[in-house]
């Protein structure tokens, strides 16, 4: 499949903090043709160092989700090193100095996309693993007209208290490095880097799975091969302020931390009138299926089918748990199905 993304230029973008994202461009990639009737888009926001290549791992022929059936539009984050990203971004936004940019953000942006680029006036599904089944949820809130039923998997509709202190503890791992220079490093932050990656690792699966010892069937023989390919992925494929951009995304994530709904969880939640089916992981650090069992319960048109693995938060790794890849897929043809 094309990896090569396409562009789409906003200009400046006045952010939900009242700040200014100069020069804008999200980064995305279509597959397959939209249908006469415009019925049959599936949007793939990206997750958490995901671009819009990895999503390719969650479709593909003779899948639920087919560019011979679906015109799919995979949307790169902004944060992500391909939309626009620390390191990339205007000079008066560069490193450090990047804005916050909240979910919000972000689908106003790809709202754009789609609508003023594609030419997209109906969503038929919006799906994705963790920050990128977030902005489903973000989708179905903040566009409710537009989007038919959503998929979010390994999410949450709001970063949970503990999540974020999950966060602010790979967060921490990184900045100590000396060379991080409070984010105006002229060289990788490489120690903090590598520290972040094996911080990580130790939350993005179960205590279960490394009990059993499941990382041998990734190709690891022992823990410590695993965490030392984690930190080398994050010194090697990372930037310091493109993961921290994200960061702060995720840890202001929140559906109704805007003007549409005033803080009021509940509501917003109440407004997703897509049909949703959400499923979380039984052993997800990040998102346990108790925030997905709140969720549910203000959800009008929304079910709970919690998939049980001691696989964690990298159940939905591509390629990892055939066994969830057909969970997933079973769902997708059921929301697609009822359209």
């Amino acid at each position: 499949m094309e990896n090569e993304p396409e562009y789409f230029d906003l200009g400046d973008v006045k952010l939900l903090s009242g700040s200014v994202l100069s020069d804008a461009r999200l980064a995305y990639q279509t597959y397959g043709k939209l249908s006469s009737a415009g019925d049959n888009v599936v949007i793939l926001p990206t997750f958490y160092t995901g671009t819009h290549s990895r999503n390719q791992g969650f479709f593909g022929r003779g899948r639920a989700l087919d560019p011979e059936r679906h015109f799919i539009v995979s949307i790169n984050m902004f944060g992500n090193g391909l939309s626009t990203s620390p390191t990339i971004a205007s000079v008066s936004d560069r490193g450090v100095n990047f804005p916050d940019v909240t979910l919000w953000d972000n689908i106003a942006c790809q709202h754009r996309l789609l609508t003023e680029k594609l030419g997209i006036e109906r969503i038929a599904l919006v799906a994705g693993w963790s920050m990128a089944g977030a902005q489903a949820y973000q989708w179905a809130a903040q566009y409710p007209d537009m989007v038919e039923a959503i998929l979010p998997f390994c999410a949450s509709a709001k970063t949970s208290p503990h999540n974020f202190v999950f966060l602010e503890g790979v967060k921490a791992a990184l900045i100590a490095d000396e060379n991080y220079d409070e984010g105006r490093y002229s060289s990788p932050p490489i120690r903090g880097l590598a520290a972040f990656g094996k911080v990580y690792v130790g939350w993005a699966f179960s205590q279960t799975f490394y009990r059993q010892g499941l990382f041998r069937h990734l190709g690891y023989e022992t823990v410590e091969a695993l965490l030392d390919d984690w930190a080398r992925d994050h010194v090697e494929n990372w930037d310091a302020n493109n993961l921290l951009a994200k960061l702060k995304t995720w840890q202001l994530s929140d559906i109704s931390a805007n003007p549409l709904y005033n803080g009021d969880f509940e509501q917003a939640l109440a407004s997703i009138t897509a049909r949703a089916i959400l499923i979380p992981c039984s052993t997800d650090l990040y998102f346990p299926p108790a925030d997905n069992e709140i969720e549910v319960a203000h959800m009008p048109n929304a079910d709970l089918r919690i998939f049980y693995s001691p696989w964690g938060h990298c159940v939905a790794n591509p390629g990892s748990v055939p066994a969830f890849e057909a969970h997933l897929d079973a769902c997708i043809n059921e929301l697609l199905n009822d359209t």
